[in-house]
This record gives C-alpha cells, structure tokens and sequence, in this order.
C-alpha cells in the first residue's frame, strides 16, 4: 500500500515542488507530523517560501503562527490534529468558505470546509492526530483541487 501511494504521489508532478523523495519517504514512514513539519511542506506547496532548503520548518512555523494559520496552542514538535492542519491549508492556500468560516476563520470552520469541499474524505475526526500518507494525501487532494479551479 504505501508503495503504490508514494508512486502515486511522486507521479503527480504539482506535488513535487522541489520535494525530494527522501523528504516525502520521511512523511511517509510518520505516524503524527508535527506542526512545524506541516507548515514548512505546506507553505511551500502553496508557494509562500521561495525553497524549503533556504527556510528551516522553524522559521516556516513561525512564519505561520505569525499569520495565524496554526491553532493558538500549536506546539511546533506537537502532533498535528486535522483541524489544525485544516487551518493551516485554508488559510496559506488563501481558499475562500461559507458563512462561518468567514467570520470564524478558526480550526473547526476550516474542517468543515474541507470536508465539504471533499478534500478530507472517509471517517475523521478534526481532533485526530495526522499521519504522513494522510498529509501528504490532503495536500494532493487540495493542489489538483486548484488546479481544476483554475483551469475553469
């Protein structure tokens, strides 16, 4: 399974963005990603930081917690629950929501619209902690997301 999934994820070439596999493998191989690992893939990925390998995942974490884009109580060696990591795409990716993601703007608004917009699939719980091929799933789901929408 996790064979198909990195070729999976390393033949979808607007994932790659400079991605090395290794650091991919590493996600992979992750049974909880951490705050500060999340932000630098996903800023990165949404194109906020010029390359990953001038950026430390410190200064990415900072650099988020600064906007708002991480919950009030990340940790940056904290695992990341999924409405977190929610908040965290919605926010660096600049996606627009309903009602109350609009004016709540926070980590549980942001699951919801993932959700609805059918990036987050099956049987979650926006308390969950995250594993790496669920990452880097929701990070594919969101990109080819994008990328329909712009080709429209």
């Amino acid at each position: 399974m996790r064979g198909f999934l990195l070729c999976f994820l390393i033949a979808v070439p607007c994932l790659l963005f400079g991605q090395t596999a290794e650091r991919i493998l590493r996600f992979l191989e992750q049974d909880q990603v951490s705050y500060r690992d999340a932000a630098l893939l996903v800023l990165e990925a949404a194109g906020h930081l010029e390359s990953a390998k001038q950026t430390s995942a410190d200064d990415a974490f900072s650099f988020a917690m600064e906007r708002g884009w991480l919950p009030k109580n990340a940790a940056p060696d904290g695992a990341a629950r999924l409405n977190g990591i929610a908040l965290l795409l919605m926010r660096s990716f600049g996606l627009k929501g309903g009602v109350m993601y609009s004016l709540a703007k926070n980590p549980h608004y942001s699951y919801r619209e993932l959700v609805y917009k059918n990036i987050i699939q099956g049987k979650t719980d926006p308390k969950m902690l995250v594993p790496g091929d669920k990452f880097l799933i929701l990070i594919n789901r969101l990109l080819a997301l994008e990328e329909t929408e712009g080709n429209k």
